[in-house]
């Protein structure tokens, strides 16, 4: 069940100067640090939670039609299915309306069925499916919750402080447990 990421978020939930702020900052030198460790904390809140932050396009690829009928769907949450195709077995792409489809964008992780009937069925074997989704919270930073933003703020400021300082046995895969406790009511279980 890969997914491919098609189109970055073209902001991050902290900006710039939000962080310098958080870290109490005011030269301009670390900034090509700083704006780094943003995108990492942003990258690893998302990868801990499941969910996008800002808006984003991906590829799900799948098999097969669940027998069920509705796929469950990450990173959440889901904006819109933007593109629906079924591969044939020549590997032509055969393209569904995706208004064929309900989409439930409410659910962590949301779910995708076809709306009646059977969804074609693909030709190939593997990869005979392919949905583009746009997910995450919005195109301004404001939309992202503030649990998350926070938690990122705190990444940032960990990573910042803690640059290139590893005690012989420490990990550093530690985290500060406020981060933890920030991600925790946002985090969704695996497929």
């Amino acid at each position: 069940m890969p997914s491919i990421l098609l189109s970055a978020p073209l902001v991050e939930p902290v900006t710039l100067e939000e962080a310098k702020a958080y870290l109490r900052v005011e030269h301009d030198d670390d900034d090509d640090v700083i704006a780094a460790l943003i995108a990492g904390a942003r990258v690893h809140v998302e990868a801990q939670t499941r969910r996008a932050l800002i808006t984003q396009s991906w590829r799900l690829i799948r098999d097969a039609w669940p027998a069920n009928g509705c796929l469950a769907v990450l990173p959440a949450p889901l904006q819109a299915l933007t593109a629906a195709r079924v591969y044939r077995l020549d590997g032509s792409a055969q393209t569904i309306d995706s208004q064929a489809f309900v989409v439930d964008g409410a659910s962590a992780p949301a779910r995708i069925s076809f709306a009646s009937g059977v969804p074609p069925a693909p030709g190939r074997t593997i990869g005979g499916i392919e949905l583009d989704i746009d997910v995450g919270y919005g195109d301004d930073p404001a939309d992202v919750p503030a649990d998350l933003r926070q938690a990122i703020r705190t990444l940032v400021a960990h990573w910042y402080e803690n640059r290139g300082v590893i005690a012989l046995g420490e990990s550093v895969a530690v985290l500060p447990e406020q981060v933890a406790a920030l991600l925790a009511p946002y985090r969704v279980r695996a497929l």
